[in-house]
């Protein structure tokens, strides 16, 4: 992150930076894009157990000083989450409104505010033929999203609380149990089959 971007958004990397996570949680910076917005930053994380990648994701904050309309504010939280499914669950009908619930659950719950939240959730399967015929089919959800975090004093939204909420929802998907008080009415999906394919 260059010395010259504007102090909001430096003060909300640092708040990214700072943030503390479930010990499950691997998170690391990665190259952010570079048209969306004037400046932004993005992470990558996974769920691990043990050697197991159970869920993996990306989160990006762009900020945009002059404000954009669609965003409805200066800056913008965009997400991928994804994770394998066992083919029953993911043949849910339901599946679909539940992830969605998901991540506005995990913003509530930790009472952020958000606007403008859109996004779609996909889920695939896929069967295998010829010489990889011996894996069994697999499924995979996977949710994209953003929405405006509201900002806070200094025109800065709470980017830390957003992401320990982020980090939540990839918890949720990759079938861990709620962290603490207060989420334990959220459903957690079953533990997936494997690691997701690169």
């Amino acid at each position: 992150m260059a010395d010259s971007a504007p102090l909001p958004f430096r003060a909300a990397v640092d708040a990214l930076r700072g943030a503390r996570l479930r010990p499950e949680i691997e998170i690391d910076p990665t190259r952010p894009p570079q048209r969306l917005a004037p400046h932004a930053y993005a992470l990558e994380a996974a769920v691990v157990e043990g050697e197991e990648d159970l869920a993996d994701g990306r989160l990006v904050l762009l900020h945009d000083p002059a404000g954009h309309d669609a965003w409805q504010g200066t800056f913008r939280l965009v997400t991928l989450v994804r994770a394998e499914l066992e083919p029953e669950m993911a043949a849910d009908p339901l599946l679909p409104e539940v992830c969605w619930s998901w991540l506005t659950g995990a913003l509530h719950a930790r009472g952020l505010s958000a606007g403008e939240a859109s996004g779609t959730v996909t889920r695939a399967g896929s069967h295998y033929f010829g010489g990889l015929s011996e894996r069994p089919p697999a499924s995979q959800i996977e949710i994209r999203a953003s929405w405006t975090p509201r900002e806070g004093s200094g025109g800065v939204p709470d980017t830390g609380a957003h992401l320990a909420a982020w980090c939540d929802l990839l918890c949720q998907v990759a079938g861990l149990p709620p962290a603490g008080p207060g989420d334990g009415s959220v459903v957690s999906l079953p533990q997936r089959r494997g690691p997701l394919s690169p």
